[in-house]
């Protein structure tokens, strides 16, 4: 719809303020002059009230005044009921001192005294509707709340947060929940009444509350947590071992910077608990970025791809491609995303990586923007077994996709890595390592023969381990304690780099967006800023108590020894890499010494030899010679 243009409540909306225009402008006349006077203007009003009519209807349609619903009439609305009613009023004072009493009635026809008048009553006819409309959508609302089948529910944080929760009830948007009070984690709350609704208590009073609740005949059976419920500060673990030992539903409302619907109540995830405040996200640069690209994302069945996928056509990318080699996980995941109903037309393709004239022929036939690389083997134990298949898919897999992306005349190639490529002490290391190595080789070799014009990018971004993502420790430490144990944890002192995976996501397509800017510093490697490394045994103990239970009596903790190809603490950079500082919050980056693209198809060579004769020594061999303080054993 255009702004020239209005429905049929709009209409509604403009005739109904068009009335109380005419009925302000009468009443105040009566009540300045009574009845008498109002009777003996009668003849002079009756020519000047259609002309101001018409015109306060283009005044109102300026402010856009039919454009608020009334049953959410809000301050900023009432606000513009006062701009539009003063720009009126002023209107009827030039009329009256400037242009027409003095000309032709001689003296003033409205009057200072009845022109404040007007404007009260302008304003309190506009704005009396609408916050009466309101009332009455809200009584009849609290009506069908207690008549229908709602839960009785405590809402749980500050004040500023339980009312974004109790107007999403308001307006039904979120439905099936009578709140009967609210527990504030400040002092300050208490005794405050928000939206009709007491804080009655601090979040330690649950207990007390549910059962002085209970005691008035009603019985609480949801708690709603608010963001402010949720972090570390406030223990929300002590509030759920008493929400479980009470039994009590325990659901979330999500924050505004999760990207999401931020009035949908969720299940309360342990995962979202675990961690510092995220990284606060440009999303204005990324939908910049990204608007209107084509864009390809291998393994995009696995979670860190489908997430990128998600993402990027949040972000208005016009053509996404999503190329896995699971028939299962494509289909599911596209299947997600056209359910999301976004504009981004949306095709999957069945194409391993390392079928390497397959990848390149279906990069030929897309002709992507922008190719984010996120296929790869990346469990530690399992390539320290197989690592065959871990450089047919690490290494040769990602230059098939570099060198696809390439031919393709894609502007970019982002490589997702870890923070395990650095120093590698595992197959998992190394062969991320080697495949950064290349992508950098080729950076720096269009770089060099640009010759004026913006070469190709190719840059691989490192983060640690992702909450949510498919083989980390945090889905493993919830299936172990839903089993009743016990969570099994590798060392007592073993650390790890955790974020969420939409941050993990939304900060590999910010590095993106540097790379490709102005400003992009001649780094080809970017690393996440994932704070202070997390120790692993913290960690479970934590996940146990988010899920109401106590570690050592109802979930025992056990440790069973470092795997092959695992260290107890994973580093960021190496030795020989400068860190720059880029100025986008959440990423640094870093300049590597990059050999040259002969010497990495030399060592290319040999691996493909090594894996021909499956010769473990030769692949561990090439791996040393390229990889900077490789120490991994081929044993």
């Amino acid at each position: 719809m255009t702004r020239l243009s209005l429905t049929p409540r709009q209409i509604l909306i403009m005739a109904h303020d068009l009335v109380a225009t005419a009925a302000a402008i009468v009443a105040s006349f009566f009540m300045r002059f009574e009845l008498v006077g109002l009777a003996s203007r009668l003849d002079g009003l009756l020519p000047i009230l259609p002309g101001f009519v018409v015109y306060a209807g283009f005044v109102y349609y300026v402010f856009g005044l039919h454009e608020a619903k009334w049953r959410f009439t809000s301050l900023p609305d009432l606000g513009n009921i006062v701009r539009a009613a003063t720009v009126l009023a002023i209107s009827l004072l030039a009329l009256d001192y400037i242009l027409v009493a003095p000309q032709l009635y001689g003296t003033y026809f409205f009057g200072k005294i009845t022109i404040l008048l007007y404007w009260f009553l302008q304003i309190a006819f506009l704005s009396g509707s609408r916050v009466a409309y309101r009332q009455f959508r809200y009584v009849r609302a609290q009506q069908h709340a207690r008549e229908g089948q709602t839960i009785p529910t405590l809402v749980l944080g500050r004040a500023a947060d339980a009312e974004v929760l109790l107007r999403a009830i308001e307006s039904g948007a979120v439905s099936k929940v009578r709140p009967i009070g609210i527990l504030s984690p400040s002092a300050a709350d208490r005794g405050q009444s928000i939206r009709g609704i007491p804080v009655i208590g601090t979040l330690d009073d649950l207990e007390q509350v549910v059962r002085d609740v209970e005691g008035r005949g009603m019985r609480v059976t949801r708690l709603i947590f608010t963001p402010s419920a949720l972090v570390p500060e406030v223990t929300p673990e002590t509030t759920l071992m008493q929400a479980r030992r009470l039994g009590l539903q325990t659901s979330r409302l999500p924050s505004l910077t999760e990207g999401g619907d931020a009035l949908q109540l969720a299940p309360i995830a342990v995962e979202d608990l675990l961690l510092r405040p995220s990284v606060m996200i440009d999303y204005q640069r990324l939908e910049q970025f990204i608007r209107g690209k084509s864009i390809i994302v291998t393994g995009g069945g696995g979670s860190i791809g489908a997430e990128i996928c998600d993402r990027v056509i949040t972000f208005g990318a016009a053509r996404l491609l999503v190329v896995e080699h699971s028939e299962v996980a494509l289909y599911a995941v596209t299947e997600a995303l056209a359910a999301k109903g976004a504009q981004a037309r949306i095709e999957g393709k069945i194409a391993d990586v390392r079928d390497r004239e397959r990848i390149t022929r279906v990069f030929a036939e897309f002709k992507p923007d922008i190719v984010f690389h996120a296929a790869a083997l990346k469990h530690v134990p399992l390539l320290e077994r197989d690592w065959g298949e871990g450089v047919k898919t690490n290494v040769f897999g990602s230059i098939n996709a570099a060198d696809a992306a390439v031919a393709a005349g894609a502007t970019a190639m982002v490589m997702i890595s870890t923070d395990k490529a650095i120093e590698p002490v595992s197959v998992l290391g190394a062969t991320k390592r080697f495949a950064e190595m290349y992508c950098q080789a080729l950076d720096a070799d269009f770089a060099r023969r640009a010759a004026g014009r913006a070469p190709m990018r190719l840059i691989a971004v490192r983060f640690g381990n992702v909450l949510a993502s498919n083989g980390s420790v945090v889905p493993k430490f919830k299936a172990q304690i839903e089993a009743g144990g016990p969570v099994t944890v590798t060392h007592r002192d073993m650390v790890r780099y955790f974020m969420t995976i939409r941050e993990a996501c939304d900060l590999v397509v910010t590095a993106a967006s540097h790379a490709l800017g102005p400003d992009r510093h001649d780094v080809s490697v970017y690393v996440l800023n994932m704070g202070q490394p997390v120790k692993i045994a913290d960690l479970a103990e934590r996940m146990i108590r988010l899920s109401g239970l106590e570690p050592g009596r109802d979930i025992a903790i056990t440790y069973t020894g470092i795997r092959p190809g695992e260290r107890l603490n994973e580093i960021l950079f190496a030795r020989n890499e400068p860190i720059v500082e880029i100025g986008i919050a959440g990423i640094v980056a870093a300049k590597p010494s990059n050999p040259s693209v002969e010497a990495m198809r030399g060592w290319l060579a040999a691996l493909e030899q090594g894996l021909a004769r499956d010769d473990r020594s030769v692949i561990y061999g090439v791996l040393r010679d390229a990889v900077p303080d490789f120490d991994g054993e081929a044993a």
